[in-house]
């Protein structure tokens, strides 16, 4: 095997969450959130958490490596990452940076984690609260693009409106997670589904955006414990391997002020075809697909980006019957994902493609051997990644 390559070189062992609340009513702080998540993943894996010796998060945690370390006894901290970038767009470059650190040797066991507790740092989603603005936001805000929800529904109706796409692509995504979190305990939205009328009938947030096409806002925590391909097999569970994980953003796309020249895009024009090389394989291959929901709209670009069909065809694709496991041509966002599981910044879609190739995914789709994460739609860096069986190696 190439030494150029994470193909193959990592896995992942163990996955852990926490309970996952309403924004703003966890009982407990957010590095507790943290502590019990890994504790959870640790167990999982049947590891010890004195064995765990790096870190990696995103999108500015703030549980501290050096703290956590200390609470957990690990024995030594070797290594300590954080990706760049806000929102969920680092979800699966983290998993990319804890998988490059195992296979340089600069440590050997390394948790993913990410933890929010919105009622003790502040809720996300809402406009600046502020007397004024100043920089790249002077802009944006003075003429109503506040919020995230405002500011990625200008790149979705551009997309739309471009290729001809209606508003019923977006509902069968919200459909298709609302449909599987009926079966997912876990899931905040578990005995709340949603059926066209309803969706229907919800009020805008913003078009082309209704209620039903924002992701949840909760509290909780989740984490994943990787270690080299070589000791995986020496843990409970079947190894679930990381065949690829890159991160990054095309020509200016961090351009803050909506100028960027190609402004219809989830960001992952660059990063899918690296994605695709470092597997060596293709989206014809992939059995299940999570991809991170801040807006529906995000996931429409995001599927086209990553070549399961073209914008010319997402009016017939994006169906409620292509997206639904078991039987779907491209199960979709099995758990819920952040419109109807949880959003801890879209790490759950990590921990549930690993649970699809594992075979206990509470939707399973039959025979996974490769799951693919999209992580962080519109945003800038965003990341993918690919896990794959032992059959993939």
């Amino acid at each position: 095997m190439s030494q150029s390559t994470l193909r193959g070189r990592s896995a992942v062992i163990g996955i852990g969450e926490t309970t996952y609340y309403k924004r703003g009513e966890s009982p407990h702080a957010e590095f507790k959130l943290a502590l019990e998540a890994i504790v959870n993943a640790c167990d999982d894996a049947g590891i010890a958490t004195r064995d765990i010796d790096g870190f990696a998060s995103f999108s500015n945690d703030r549980s501290d490596p050096s703290q956590l370390a200390a609470a957990l006894g690990c024995r030594e901290l070797r290594y300590a990452n954080m990706q760049w970038g806000g929102g969920g767009g680092g979800g699966s470059a983290a998993i990319g940076n804890a998988a490059m650190a195992i296979a340089c040797g600069a440590a050997e066991c390394v948790v993913v984690f990410r933890a929010l507790a919105q009622g003790q740092h502040g809720r996300f989603g809402l406009g600046p609260e502020v007397g004024g603005v100043s920089g790249h936001v002077a802009h944006t805000v003075p003429y109503g693009l506040m919020s995230p929800a405002q500011m990625f529904a200008m790149k979705v109706t551009r997309f739309m409106h471009e290729y001809g796409v209606r508003q019923e692509a977006l509902r069968a995504i919200a459909l298709a997670s609302y449909h599987h979190a009926q079966s997912n305990p876990r899931a905040v939205m578990y005995g709340r589904p949603l059926d066209e009328a309803r969706y229907d009938a919800s009020r805008w947030i913003t078009e082309p955006f209704h209620l039903f096409d924002c992701c949840l806002e909760n509290d909780g925590a989740a984490a994943m414990v990787l270690v080299s391909a070589e000791r995986a097999k020496d843990f409970k569970h079947e190894a679930c391997y990381v065949l690829a994980a890159v991160a990054g953003s095309h020509y200016r796309a961090g351009a803050t002020v909506h100028n960027t020249p190609d402004y219809a895009s989830a960001s992952f024009k660059t990063v899918a075809p690296r994605l695709y090389a470092m597997a060596g394989m293709g989206p014809s291959d992939v059995d299940v697909l999570q991809c991170y929901e801040n807006f529906t709209g995000g996931v429409l670009m995001s599927i086209v980006e990553h070549g399961f069909c073209t914008a010319e065809e997402c009016n017939d694709y994006f169906t409620l019957d292509n997206f639904t496991a078991p039987d779907g041509d491209l199960p979709l966002n099995t758990s819920g994902g952040n419109l109807a599981e949880c959003y801890m910044h879209g790490l759950g879609l990590n921990i549930e493609a690993v649970r699809q190739v594992r075979g206990t995914s509470t939707a399973q789709v039959p025979r996974v051997e490769v799951s693919m994460v999209a992580s962080g739609p519109m945003v800038t860096p965003v990341s993918s990644c690919i896990f794959g069986s032992e059959a993939t190696i």
